[in-house]
């Protein structure tokens, strides 16, 4: 697809659905080809450009992973060793106080927690609920036995960098920083929030078209903390189709189907699951989720918050991909015909991971 007929595309859906700013860029064999932006990043009508921060959410899982998976090659981290191996006490040991984690403590009692892998929680198979704080009593526990079902979990995100910072004594921030950020050139992208950000930074709408200011967010955290640009993403995506940071070996785990995905919809994550597989082909990677479709195999990540939408799509072959970064929610209910419009019919399940716009 020529720029003129993407920057038609992209201009009719803003309409169509009232995104108020919106990014794209497409990677072929490798290399971004077309790297743009559309529309505003704040209410006060300033342009949204290609090096705009913009929030990554939960495209964060991705890199993570990817940082992990680079430890892993290394020998610092084993994928299927228990996490009791690397911490100097047992989890439930852990008080709010002293981890200003998760509330590693309520899990006292449970000794499912040693069944837990860099693996497991990289696939979204912790058992956690997305986040203890959304459960009706916010405590933490396990709805399934660690490994035997897919249901998103940030928490599970939360504890492997939990046991990166204490168990291996790394600081997760900069060693994303070294290994991903600085090896891509990718300047203006970030785990914690800097200073300069804030002469070019998006602001976001939420569904009711409701501004919203962008979240200063000065944690760490490996489920979502990350800023970026749709610049240096593109870099980043265009670098991983290449196989650049990563083994052959390391990059094709990353991407093998490490369990079957049998969920209706993503969300909500721990709604019963069917007997039979709805998605065929559909299936839990590290840190992405994989899939089967005519045009051969493909992964996919998603990120979302009130005021944020965000995807990263690409295909095997011919190493394509389209990555849509949205500071307008409403955005992402133009993701499928953007995407599919640009790379052609991909089989990703597009009702799976946006159940709210299925017919």
């Amino acid at each position: 697809m020529n720029p003129q007929a993407v920057d038609a595309l992209v201009r009719q859906a803003m309409t169509r659905t009232g995104a108020r700013g919106l990014a794209l860029a497409i990677i072929a064999d490798g290399q971004p080809v077309l790297v743009r932006s559309w529309g505003e990043r704040n209410a006060r009508g300033e342009p949204l450009r290609t090096d705009t921060i913009m929030y990554g959410a939960s495209l964060t899982k991705a890199v993570f992973a990817f940082t992990v998976m680079q430890l892993a090659e290394e020998g610092r981290i084993d994928l299927d060793r228990s996490i009791a191996d690397y911490l100097p006490r047992p989890l439930p040991d852990y008080s709010d106080a002293e981890e200003d984690y998760a509330p590693w403590h309520h899990l006292a009692g449970d000794e499912r927690w040693r069944r837990l892998t860099p693996r497991i929680l990289l696939s979204h198979r912790s058992g956690f609920a997305n986040f203890a704080f959304l459960e009706p009593d916010g405590r933490l526990r396990f709805h399934f036995d660690p490994g035997t079902r897919y249901a998103y979990s940030g928490e599970g995100l939360i504890l492997l960098q939990f046991l990166l910072e204490r168990g291996l004594g790394l600081d997760v921030g900069a060693e994303m920083q070294r290994r991903v950020f600085d090896r891509f050139g990718m300047t203006r992208t970030s785990m914690a929030w800097r200073s300069d950000f804030t002469v070019n930074l998006a602001d976001g709408w939420t569904s009711d078209g409701t501004a919203e200011p962008h979240d200063e967010r000065s944690r760490v955290r490996a489920a979502g903390s990350m800023d970026t640009t749709i610049g240096d993403f593109s870099r980043f995506a265009a670098a991983f189709m290449r196989g650049e940071g990563l083994s052959a070996a390391a990059r094709a785990e990353m991407l093998r189907e490490q369990l079957p995905i049998r969920s209706l919809s993503q969300f909500p994550p721990l709604a019963p699951e069917p007997a039979g597989q709805r998605w065929p082909g559909l299936g839990a990677g590290l840190g992405v989720v994989t899939f089967e479709g005519p045009q051969g195999r493909g992964f996919f990540k998603g990120g979302h918050n009130d005021s944020t939408g965000n995807m990263w799509v690409c295909l095997e072959r011919g190493r394509r991909c389209v990555v849509l970064l949205a500071n307008d929610v409403r955005a992402e209910a133009a993701f499928e015909e953007i995407a599919e419009s640009i790379l052609g019919e991909t089989g990703l399940p597009w009702d799976w991971e946006y159940s709210q716009f299925a017919n």
